[in-house]
């Protein structure tokens, strides 16, 4: 298929040279989906049916579409709805499939196969070998696509619509994350030509964790979605300082957006002269009262600052001309566009409703009391608006240290100014962290779109974590959404994920612990630790074992870590970096940890995660993070006592 597309001469299909750059550049990003991934097999099931109006009884099911010479499907993509009864199919629910035959691939090669009779009454329910196998298949690199595990609960939240928003609340190893960027490949599938006009976009907690996803889109073909985090999509102005935890609660409240509408209006100030307008010999004189009326309108209509200001010159344009028709003249719309350039008209444009610079405005809200208290009036408290003031205010733009939670403020008011342009879907993974104001900055990027929301709200680690996902999801404009919960686990043993739920009770009561499927015997381990050497010996033990091994610890004892595995000759990568055959260590500071996984992780001294955070509820949230990262097993040291809490 590939060469097909190599070998297309587009030399006499061409009108002009344009057209030829257009088609040449969709030529080569067509070459580039259908790259050939040695490791990755082109299918990885099959289905046999009983009775189909298809042309056929069996259909290959595999990442993406396969025809043959003659344009013949030889491999059906995993979106397509006749591979649908592949992920839902049951004895209960056999869907007319027969047979369902599961393929074990070892680099490429295949190894196995699987076969389940789903219209046999004979035979017996089993676990999946295959399956299991897949899941527990050692992680070295980046994360991989999970098209031949995806379980039937999944399945239904992949192939979810596209006008409507979806949550999904889903514990550690429950597979939320891989779910939404399904969800995202099937999407471009069923909806490609809407999407590449609107555009669609993932957005991660960090570069880390953008870093360790970034191949599983292309892997299924789709190559034209773009990533980035929160700080990427409010980067109005260079992020050099940081907050206290006060004043980051306040400037990440939602109440920040009523200070900051009140602020931008405030600049409309009500017109005390009247317009004159000279054209030829004669004058046209709008006065006082009727641009004060024109000016009210616009500001009860609460549209765009911006907006609104380009809009004023023609409604005065406007009141010229009826003055105009009054004696008799048949002015058109030039001359309302000439009158709307008019000197005089700009001049009061200018003095009634003037520009905003929305960094100039956040600087001035947190530098000036007066101007603060004047807008916060009822809003926020004298207590409140005195942690996000500066103690020392800078003197311009460009000398401000400003916050994470000053960018998202500027993003905020120049939303207010001008509209933020929408996409047609947004994927915010990890959503449980994001402040009010944060989610009101992803939210009007999907405006007219739709998102899916991926989270777990006992992984909240901010002081400003969501409590509950209908108050995110008002936030984020979306309150409307169809709320998900994943509660199967897939990636964490069940002795793990058991010892890690213990946290649940004390740091995020109500929610539902999750229930993995797989049992590992001797997959957890927690003994005492002398020191540095001790968690030396015990990354050198992991190490034995294939795949890859993760060393986390509280931010503030990485450094020494660091060192101690330095001067053992062990190699290790920092979080993000691509693991190899020769370095599969990587060293993970405890805040960094979300969102990755290893197959073995050794775990230092959890009392260290607690308290490196401000608030014990923060501490044991990192902690339960911590204990989820592993696949195959975990070994927890500690060189002071336990948390209570873990029992």
């Amino acid at each position: 298929m590939r060469e097909d597309v190599e070998a297309l001469d587009i030399r006499d299909v061409t009108a002009n040279w344009v057209n030829a750059v257009v088609l040449e550049s969709q030529i080569n990003e067509r070459i580039k989906a259908l790259a050939d991934l040695a490791h990755t097999p082109l299918f990885f099931g099959r289905l046999d049916y009983l009775h189909t109006t298809q042309e056929g009884q069996r259909f290959y099911i595999g990442r993406r579409h396969v025809h043959d010479g003659h344009g013949d499907p030889m491999v059906i993509d995993w979106r397509a709805p006749v591979s649908q009864p592949f992920y839902r199919a049951s004895r209960k629910d056999p869907m007319d499939v027969r047979l369902r035959r599961r393929f074990g691939y070892t680099g490429g090669d295949l190894t196995a196969y699987e076969d389940e009779h789903l219209s046999d009454p004979t035979e017996a329910d089993r676990t999946s070998r295959l399956l299991q196998a897949e899941i527990e298949r050692p992680r070295v690199g980046p994360m991989r696509d999970i098209v031949a595990t995806i379980q039937p609960e999944q399945d239904e939240i992949v192939r979810s619509g596209l006008s409507g928003t979806v949550c999904v609340q889903g514990g550690p190893g429950t597979g939320k994350t891989a779910v939404g960027l399904h969800r995202v490949a099937y999407l471009l599938y069923a909806h490609r030509e809407r999407l590449a006009r609107t555009g669609t976009l993932v957005i991660g907690p960090n570069r880390s964790f953008l870093h360790y996803i970034e191949q599983v889109l292309p892997a299924l073909g789709e190559l034209e979605v773009k990533q980035a985090t929160v700080a990427d999509l409010v980067a109005h102005v260079e992020v050099r300082g940081a907050d206290e935890p006060a004043a980051a609660l306040v400037k990440g409240d939602a109440r920040m957006a009523e200070v900051l509408r009140r602020a931008v209006r405030s600049h409309v100030t009500m017109p005390a002269e009247p317009v004159m307008v000279v054209r030829g010999s004669r004058r046209w004189r709008v006065p006082a009262y009727e641009l004060e009326e024109i000016v009210r309108e616009l500001l009860d209509r609460d549209i765009r600052y911006g907006a609104a200001r380009d809009a004023l010159p023609q409604r005065i344009a406007h009141a010229v001309l009826v003055r105009m028709e009054q004696a008799g003249e048949a002015p058109d719309d030039r001359v309302q566009d000439s009158v709307a350039r008019n000197a005089a008209v700009k001049a009061a444009v200018k003095a009634v409703w003037p520009q905003v610079d929305p960094a100039r405005l956040v600087l001035r809200l947190l530098s000036d009391p007066d101007f603060l208290a004047e807008h916060a009036d009822g809003v926020l408290t004298a207590d409140e608006q005195k942690a996000v003031l500066w103690a020392r205010p800078p003197r311009s733009v460009r000398s401000a240290r400003w916050s994470a939670a000053d960018a998202v403020l500027i993003d905020e008011a120049n939303d207010l100014v001008e509209r933020t342009p929408s996409l047609g879907h947004v994927v915010l993974d990890e959503a449980q962290d994001l402040s009010p104001m944060q989610y009101r900055a992803v939210g009007r990027r999907c405006t007219t779109g739709s998102a899916t929301v991926l989270g777990d709200l006992a992984q909240g680690t901010t002081p400003w974590a969501t409590a509950s996902w209908s108050e995110a999801l008002a936030h984020l404009g979306k309150p409307d959404a169809l709320v998900e919960e994943l509660t199967a686990g897939f990636r964490v043993p069940r002795e793990v994920i058991a010892y890690a739920s213990r946290l649940l009770p004390h740091m995020s009561p109500g929610l539902t612990e999750v229930r993995s499927v797989r049992e590992s015997p001797g997959s957890l381990e927690i003994r005492p630790s002398e020191g540095a050497a001790d968690v030396v010996a015990a990354c050198l033990s992991a190490l034995r074992h294939e795949g890859s091994t993760g060393l986390i610890a509280a931010d503030d004892r990485v450094p020494a870590l660091a060192a101690a595995l330095a001067d053992a000759g062990i190699p290790f990568l920092a979080p993000g970096e691509e693991t190899t055959p020769d370095i599969r260590l990587t060293l993970v500071p405890a805040s960094l940890a979300k969102g990755l996984e290893y197959d073995y992780v050794v775990l230092d001294d959890p009392a260290a995660v607690v308290a490196a955070e401000p608030d014990e509820r923060t501490g044991l949230r990192r902690l339960y993070v911590a204990l989820t990262r592993a696949v195959s097993g975990l070994t927890v040291l500690h060189s002071s006592p336990l948390p209570w809490q873990l029992g």
